[in-house]
């Protein structure tokens, strides 16, 4: 990974970063320009102020736009048809009903974190919630207890799989930023994502449950549920729908451990792992196995297979979007030098690589609301200082900026008010619950980086 020297003096390149940081904050909260056109003005911002040529600007945003596009956009696609099939076909259902459905009124919370943490795996966190809100609903009726008590742990294991576990937008895009290897942070990622879960998920949501009581609605319908036609369709198995989903992460994690256990390239079983174990070669392998299993198999015809698998990429077109901006905005970043400005900077304040990290993508996401430009801005601003880190310790600064872009979700981010109307709160319950579980989910995510710092 190259480090590009700066291109103008200290003080020029850190206010062109300041003030693309700002204007990609203004127009997204005050403005409500949508992120990918303030990723795009920031970019370009950035190179302007820093004294590149305009023509230069345009060539590093449009290169990054392209391989970001090309590299993460591919994955994200992919994530979200795996998905889609994965709700059509009632597997997620059939997850949540024998997970719940063999829980004690004891163990519902921490099954509700466990039910969260797997729909969580390969989905959106948005599609996640409008899937699961329905049982949360029931869980609480059943229980007797408040919504609180039940949902605030589904939403912890949705959340951290969004912000710490490929092949969620965030990480993939962290990981293509930084160079790392996609395996090991996935190992790391859940190693960090389970303890986290269970701080933010069942122990914060008896807190909470006891602060905030909601009654489990009867007012208004439960939410649809992904994918309810009138097409019937045969739910696969729980054995089944848990092998399919768990096959992308058991293929990516093989490649981890065959490079550690036998690391020579020339090796045949290597080189079949690394092909297998890509993270685009493993995404196509379980959509085309999920294609069965939970589409022939579960008794779609040809053309609601074709329907369901082609109905996952229009939602997602804005997020490949701004990710894409993202990759354009960071490009111009690197370009300018800045990387290695804040390299030299962090290196000489001897300051905490992870920490900073965090800190960094806290600040934006507090900012802008959006755990993916905070994510991406982080990520960016990072690419110098990991020069000269082992593989593990990289995979911790992704896993780092992945916790902080969780922190504090408030009134400028989208999720806050899904969870607000979702769950009947008033701001002041939703800021009490959500806002601070995500705050807990993010501080004990960067305990958990910062001890396996210790020994990696």
């Amino acid at each position: 990974m190259d480090v590009i020297d700066p291109v103008a003096a200290g003080w020029q390149l850190i206010t062109a970063a300041l003030v693309a940081i700002a204007l990609i904050v203004v127009l997204i909260t005050l403005l409500k320009l949508h992120p990918f056109l303030a990723l795009i003005l920031g970019g370009l911002t950035v190179g302007i102020v820093a004294g590149q040529n305009v023509n230069d600007v345009l060539a590093s945003f449009t290169t990054g736009f392209g391989t970001t596009a090309a590299g993460v956009g591919a994955l994200i696609a992919l994530g979200a048809m795996f998905a889609k099939l994965l709700a059509d076909s009632g597997g997620a259902d059939q997850i949540v009903d024998t997970i719940v459905g063999n829980a004690t009124g004891r163990m519902l919370p921490w099954a509700m974190a466990a039910v969260g943490a797997i729909i969580g795996l390969p989905m959106f966190f948005e599609i996640g919630l409008v899937l699961l809100m329905p049982v949360i609903y029931l869980v609480a009726r059943r229980a007797q207890v408040s919504l609180i008590t039940v949902g605030i742990p589904a939403l912890a294991g949705l959340s951290a799989m969004h912000g710490f576990v490929p092949p969620h937008p965030g990480p993939v895009t962290a990981i293509s930023y930084l160079h790392a290897d996609l395996g090991v942070t996935l190992a790391l990622g859940l190693v960090v994502a389970v303890p986290t879960i269970i701080v933010a998920g069942p122990l914060f949501g008896s807190i909470a449950g006891r602060w905030v009581v909601v009654e489990p609605p009867h007012t208004f319908d439960a939410p649809p549920r992904e994918g309810e036609r009138d097409e019937p369709v045969r739910r696969p198995s729980f054995g089944v729908t848990i092998a399919t989903v768990l096959l992308p992460v058991v293929l990516m994690l093989g490649k981890a451990i065959l490079d550690i256990v036998i690391d020579d390239p020339d090796d045949t079983v290597q080189q079949v792992g690394d092909v297998i174990g890509n993270p685009f070669v493993a995404l196509l392998i379980a959509v085309l196995v999920a294609m069965y299993t939970f589409g022939v198999r579960a008794g779609m015809g040809r053309q609601r297979l074709s329907d369901t698998v082609g109905g996952a990429l229009p939602p997602i077109a804005g997020i490949l979007l701004i990710v894409a901006a993202g990759g354009g905005f960071k490009q111009v970043l690197v370009d300018t030098g800045i990387g290695k400005l804040l390299a030299d900077w962090a290196s000489d304040a001897n300051v905490s690589v992870l920490l900073l990290a965090w800190v960094l993508a806290v600040l934006i996401r507090l900012a802008t609301g959006s755990a993916t430009v905070a994510t991406i801005t982080a990520s960016s601003l990072m690419i110098g200082l990991v020069e000269g880190l082992s593989t593990g310790e990289t995979s911790l600064v992704v896993l780092a900026v992945g916790a902080g872009s969780l922190f504090f979700s408030h009134v400028n981010d989208a999720g806050f008010w899904l969870v607000k109307e979702y769950f009947g709160m008033t701001v002041g319950q939703t800021v009490k619950t959500w806002s601070l579980m995500e705050t807990v989910l993010s501080v004990t995510g960067l305990v958990m980086v910062l001890i396996l710092g210790v020994f990696i």
